[in-house]
């Protein structure tokens, strides 16, 4: 396995090009549940966090509750992946104007003003508004020139 300080950074770059991945959860039943959504990452070199700011529904809540695990996928068409496999919480009441300023004042292109969401629109204190904190344990990058000549995929595990 490769260094956590060699793959977090080439996982953050290609995430941050991507924008937007795949997330799997799972439900209380065992189903799995696919959604797409928009992370955020901070590499401060030795720990990596992914950040969602998400709704508060029920299926995600009863989803999460039941098993804190993700499953998150990025990729795009030069067949450029990467994948994170993170334990998932919730961020506390108190987390929510700081997960709205990591958007609202993030890099370009995963940076955004939150408040263009409708839901969203009275700003951080909405109940419509929340987030998930993800706490890698394995991350995966490979760039689709690796298909081919094998080199250059990257991987990690806690």
């Amino acid at each position: 396995m490769d260094e956590l300080t060699d793959t977090a950074p080439a996982f953050v770059d290609m995430a941050h090009r991507i924008v937007w991945c795949t997330v799997a959860t799972v439900d209380p039943a065992g189903g799995a549940r696919t959604r797409i959504l928009h992370p955020i990452w901070e590499w401060d070199g030795e720990r990596l966090t992914g950040w969602i700011a998400t709704a508060p529904t029920p299926v995600k809540a009863r989803g999460i509750d039941a098993d804190p695990h993700v499953s998150l996928t990025y990729w795009d068409p030069a067949q450029d992946t990467c994948t994170a496999d993170c334990r998932v919480s919730w961020i506390d009441d108190s987390e929510r104007e700081t997960l709205w300023a990591r958007f609202a004042d993030g890099p370009e292109p995963v940076g955004y003003d939150p408040a263009i969401i409708e839901p969203w629109a009275d700003g951080p204190t909405s109940p419509a508004f929340s987030g998930w904190r993800l706490d890698p344990y394995r991350l995966r990058v490979m760039p689709g020139s690796a298909m081919l000549d094998g080199q250059g995929l990257l991987l990690w595990r806690e």
